[in-house]
């Protein structure tokens, strides 16, 4: 036989997926993908939909490759959206969609790349310096930057592989730096620096002057985590100031663009909370312990994602100072084990939908559960 024929950018492939209904909350999921190689969508803070929610960017291992893919939600075709060969240090978990044009941007190597998701042309923007890493990109509201951090790598780590060097690169102190990039091309901008590890740099879905970051390191060790930085005269300043006994993190915006969403525990135990922008209007809820990440629109309905020991999407109701639930959404049955295959739940942009990855297969697939009414879903355990 002769040799296969890869896989490559612009191919089309059939759809994949596949409905069912969960058999412990009656709550109908549909399959997205079905690969026997990694399939996940965008890190939760980035929604990966795009083209009017028609279609939705994914990252897979096929091909003995990871490229970026994505999804019709109108057929389930998938179109190969790059063309990477095997060993690329790539992570489409930290790629951001433009908000104002068809765009996406990813780091691959040292290289922030831009790529025109409608002609797939890619051309790059960034190239970070010589032993420097790169962190999770986001696009400004007015869709002209891409936001992101760099920190220098002062020992070996696998971050993405069970946290290896995660408490040791936060005790070197690395010197790290808050990036503007401008996608039109350009000098990228230094807009923060400072000699602690940075990530998670968030912009706001709709002030382009705003963006989140975090002091990165073991949640109960960092002086500070969550900061706001005002991209117009590089300001930073807590948001969330951290007090002894307390944690939190996992920081995500509010679709007004104004709150931001977070959560750890206090003292007390476990809360959820939401605090605007400037660290003012704070509000905090206290919830059964055992999500590790937690998404809502607004603040109505939180969706928390269990743990592999309890694997279930659970939802909470927020009615004024009070949290009502959890109520089980879906058995998701993930295992955390790297990265990729962290479930990270997100509501869709219409928030009748959640979608989160899964490797109940043995394989991480994406997957789409609708939301039902509240009073439908069952109460989970933890809350009786």
């Amino acid at each position: 036989m002769g040799d296969r024929l890869r896989m490559a950018k612009g191919e089309r492939f059939p759809a994949e997926w596949k409905t069912f209904r969960d058999g412990e909350t009656g709550a109908l999921v549909r399959q997205l993908t079905d690969y026997k190689g990694h399939s996940h969508h965008l890190y939760f803070t980035n929604s990966g939909w795009y083209d009017g929610g028609t279609r939705l960017l994914f990252g897979s291992d096929r091909d003995n490759r990871t490229n970026l893919f994505s999804l019709n939600m109108e057929d389930g075709t998938i179109l190969q959206l790059t063309d990477l060969p095997p060993g690329e240090d790539v992570s489409f978990l930290s790629a951001s969609v433009n908000p104002v044009r068809p765009e996406c941007y990813y780091w691959a190597g040292r290289v922030l790349w831009a790529l025109d998701l409608r002609t797939l042309e890619e051309r790059p923007l960034y190239e970070r310096p010589e032993g420097f890493r790169g962190s999770i990109t986001s696009v400004t509201a007015d869709g002209r930057y891409v936001c992101t951090s760099i920190w220098q790598e002062v020992l070996p780590t696998e971050l993405d592989r069970g946290y290896v060097g995660f408490r040791e690169t936060w005790e070197a102190r690395p010197l790290s730096k808050v990036l503007r990039v401008p996608v039109d091309g350009g000098k990228a901008e230094v807009l923060h620096e400072e000699r602690y590890w940075i990530g998670h740099v968030n912009t706001s879905p709709k002030k382009p002057e705003l963006l989140t970051f975090c002091h990165e390191g073991p949640w109960t060790l960092v002086d500070q985590r969550i900061w706001g930085l005002d991209l117009r005269t590089g300001r930073v300043w807590p948001i969330r100031p951290t007090g002894p006994g307390e944690r939190v993190g996992h920081e995500f915006w509010f679709s007004d663009g104004e709150r931001v969403g977070y959560h750890g525990s206090t003292p007390e135990g476990p809360i959820f909370g939401a605090a605007r922008w400037d660290g003012r209007e704070v509000s905090e809820f206290p919830i059964p312990p055992g999500s590790t990440h937690l998404h809502c629109r607004d603040l109505d309905l939180v969706v928390g994602d269990g743990s592999s020991e309890d694997p279930y999407l659970l939802l909470w109701r927020f009615r004024g100072d009070e949290a009502e639930g959890p109520r089980r959404l879906v058995r998701h049955r993930g295992s955390f084990h790297v990265q990729q295959l962290h479930v990270h739940p997100r509501f869709t942009e219409d928030g009748g939908g959640v979608i989160y990855t899964s490797d109940h297969t043995g394989y991480g697939n994406l997957y789409l559960v609708e939301v039902p009414e509240f009073e439908e879903l069952p109460e989970h355990m933890e809350a009786l």
